[in-house]
Order: structure tokens, then C-alpha cells, then sequence
């Protein structure tokens, strides 16, 4: 009797210290709860704080970015690389604090799934706990003596003595699990909270690097217009102009001239790459319009009839450049007029050249296809909005991109 009012009371007491018992049906077992798997989310925990302190600190300083900007504003060409630059690092941290996101709203998916099973468990082993005490209370307290005194041998005697120890072994161990899944729920929504932190912290950096790079662009575009409107309705004007143009058509037509030369020496194997005059891909599938034709115009700042070497298709920033047609690139790299541009050869004397990109997604000597994706809409180089520029050269001269798109 003794013995037995000792085993309810530590039940009870242990049940009323731990607080409203567990719900969780004794089929459900939680035993494996291990310091192991609460020191792992521990870590999780302590991971997602050390995040939250590291974005902190990555986040780009606009202040200092356009401090340092300002020793390079007397050369143009100078400060505009040195911004497209800027620019370029701006958007790839912009871009590694979006997949975080998207790694960490996964985590927060698994965490909640983890934190309502454990939740689940709880109130499973809760409810089991509360069922198992109430049918102990309505047996009386001659429940044990009864199961004793019924015994036919000693040896059953014996054997009811053993099952009346491991009922009370097993109710300490439901006690001693039901204990590990409160401690494991609570290590669950800790885990779930510092998750949704650390998810807030990339959210506002995300945030705050877009700020930046709008800041960037807006001091660029001014700098840039700074610049044209000191060479307004003067000679130099003219001259600046001219050598801007002058320096996209060396670059191209020694790239041209380049690869003249290589083809002189391959010119009687199969890899020569030949123009099937097949119909191009629009380069700019997200164009909303075209902003400058191809042909000659009247420049807004000189006044001078200026000859404008391709299309301006007006574009999303970021949305992707199509190769226009099956080819080899010939050039991935950074002008300071172009900005990030590519240049593709078609066989045959033909080529079409992007610029303006903000990301360069291929490089020289790499195999395009019609319609892949090459690089993305941007505004670097001599640009103050996101646009393409789309040229199309032939036998070393610029010619209409229209005849080839439509």
C-alpha cells in the first residue's frame, strides 16, 4: 500500500510541476530527443544570430560608396567605370540576399512543421498522462493489492510483482519524455523565432542595398548630365561626342580585325561558321519600347547630325538579352562607352553587339544558340536608363537591325 500510494503521488507531483500534462497517445514516441539533437538546434540558433550580425555588416555604406565617387568626377570615363563597377557589386549582393531569403523562408517552412509536431506530441502525451492518472484514481488504491492478492502461486505472485514494476517503470518513462518534448518545443520555437529574425535582417538588406543602388544610378545620371551640359553649344562638345563614337567603332573593328586573322588560319577546316540567313530573335523579349531608331539624328545636346548605330530597346533592368542568332562570342568584357557589352559573330562578315548589360552571362569563345540567354538589361557605360543597344555590323560596317528582326 505504501509503495503504491508512493508511485501515484510521484506521478501527481511530477505532473504538477511540469504543468498541464502532455497530450500524446503512448504510441507516440519522442525518447528520441537527445542532447545531441537540442545542442544542433542550439547551433541553429546561435547560426541564425551570427547571421543577422554578418548582414549587418555587409551591408553596402551608400555615404562611403558616393564619398568615393567624388575624387573621379574630373575624368567622366574614370567615374562612370568606376560607378558601373560599384554598380556591379551592389547588384551581386542584392542578389546573394534574395536566395538567402529563399533559403531561409525553407527554414522557416521545416521549423514550423518541426515546432506544430512537436506541439502535436505534446498535447498527444499530455492527454495519455491525464487518461493514465484518472485510471488510476478510479481503481483505488486497492488496485495493486487486488492484482497481488489474486495470485494462484508464488510464482504468479512473483510475476505480478514484475508487471506491477514496469507499469511503474513505464510511467516514468512517459514522464521522463514527456518532459524531453517540452524541453524539445521550446528549443523548437526558439529555432523558429531566430529563423524569422534572420529572415527580417536579409528582408531589410535587400531593402537597404536597393536603396543604394538607386542612389548610385540617380548620381550617376547626374554626373552624366553634369557632363553634357558642360560641353553644350561648344566645339568640344562636338569632339567629345566624336571620340566617344570614334572609341566603340575601334574596339569593335579590332575585335573584327582579330578575328579576321584567326579565320585566315582556320579558313580550310570545318569550324568555319557560316550565316544561314535565317531570321533573328528579338534580343529584348521584356522591351516596353524602342527609344532611339538606328540611322542618323540630330543630336539634343550638339545640334549636329550623329549618326546612332543600332536600336535602344527600353527595358526592364535586369530582364534577360537574347543571342540573336547562333554564333560565337567574340567579346564579353567593359567599355567605358559601351559598359558591359557582347559581341557575337554570325559568319560571314556578320555580327550583332549588346550593350548596356548589368551582368555578362557568357564568355569569349563560348557557343550561343538563337534565343539564349546572354546577359541582362542594364544601364552601365555611357547610359542613364536601363535599355539595350542592339547593333548589327556587316563586313565592318554598322547596317539597319531591322531587315534581320522582322
Amino acid at each position: 500500500m505504501k509503495k503504491f500510494r508512493k508511485t501515484v503521488g510521484i506521478v501527481v507531483v511530477i505532473a504538477l510541476a511540469v504543468g498541464a500534462l502532455p497530450q500524446a497517445s503512448y504510441a507516440t514516441n519522442y525518447s528520441s530527443i537527445t542532447s545531441d539533437s537540442i545542442k544542433e538546434k542550439q547551433k541553429q540558433i546561435q547560426d541564425s544570430q551570427n547571421l543577422k550580425k554578418q548582414i549587418q555588416n555587409q551591408i553596402s555604406d551608400a555615404k562611403a560608396l558616393k564619398k568615393e565617387l567624388e575624387q573621379y568626377k574630373k575624368d567622366t570615363a574614370a567615374y562612370v567605370e568606376k560607378v558601373d563597377g560599384q554598380l556591379t557589386e551592389v547588384l551581386d549582393h542584392i542578389d546573394e540576399l534574395n536566395n538567402l531569403i529563399v533559403a531561409k523562408e525553407n527554414d522557416i517552412t521545416v521549423a514550423t512543421q518541426e515546432l506544430n509536431e512537436a506541439i502535436e506530441t505534446e498535447e498527444n502525451q499530455y492527454q495519455a498522462m491525464k487518461d493514465r492518472i484518472k485510471f488510476m484514481y478510479e481503481q483505488g488504491e486497492t488496485f495493486y493489492l487486488d492484482i497481488m492478492f489474486n495470485a494462484k502461486t508464488f510464482g504468479d505472485f512473483i510475476t505480478k510483482a514484475g508487471y506491477i514494476d514496469r507499469l511503474e517503470e513505464y510511467d516514468r518513462k512517459k514522464l521522463e519524455e514527456y518532459k524531453a518534448t517540452r524541453e524539445w518545443t521550446e528549443i523548437c520555437k526558439a529555432t523558429l523565432e531566430a529563423e524569422k529574425a534572420s529572415l527580417d535582417e536579409a528582408k531589410a538588406a535587400a531593402e537597404a542595398e536597393e536603396d543604394t543602388l538607386s542612389l548610385l544610378l540617380k548620381e550617376k545620371e547626374t554626373e552624366l548630365a553634369n557632363y553634357s551640359t558642360k560641353i553644350q553649344n561648344t566645339e568640344n562638345a562636338i569632339s567629345n561626342y566624336e571620340a566617344e563614337y570614334a572609341a566603340e567603332v575601334a574596339t569593335i573593328e579590332a575585335l573584327e580585325a582579330k578575328i579576321l586573322e584567326e579565320k585566315k588560319a582556320i579558313a580550310a577546316t570545318m569550324n568555319r561558321i557560316v550565316y544561314d540567313g535565317g531570321q533573328f530573335v528579338w534580343p529584348a523579349p521584356q522591351y516596353t519600347r524602342i527609344t532611339e531608331e538606328f540611322g542618323w539624328r540630330t543630336h539634343p545636346i550638339t545640334g549636329r547630325a550623329e549618326f546612332h548605330s543600332g536600336l535602344d530597346m527600353g527595358a526592364p533592368g535586369g530582364s534577360p538579352i537574347l543571342a540573336a542568332y547562333d554564333g560565337v562570342v567574340v567579346a564579353s568584357a567593359y567599355n567605358w562607352s559601351m559598359g558591359n557589352y557582347i559581341m557575337i559573330d554570325h559568319g560571314d562578315g556578320l555580327y550583332t553587339v549588346y550593350m548596356h548589360a548589368s551582368k555578362l552571362y557568357v564568355s569569349s569563345g563560348d557557343v550561343v544558340v538563337a534565343g539564349e540567354t546572354i546577359a541582362a538589361v542594364g544601364t552601365t557605360g555611357s547610359s542613364t536608363g536601363n535599355h539595350l543597344h542592339f547593333s548589327v555590323r556587316l563586313n565592318g560596317q554598322y547596317v539597319n537591325p531591322w531587315p534581320y528582326l522582322t
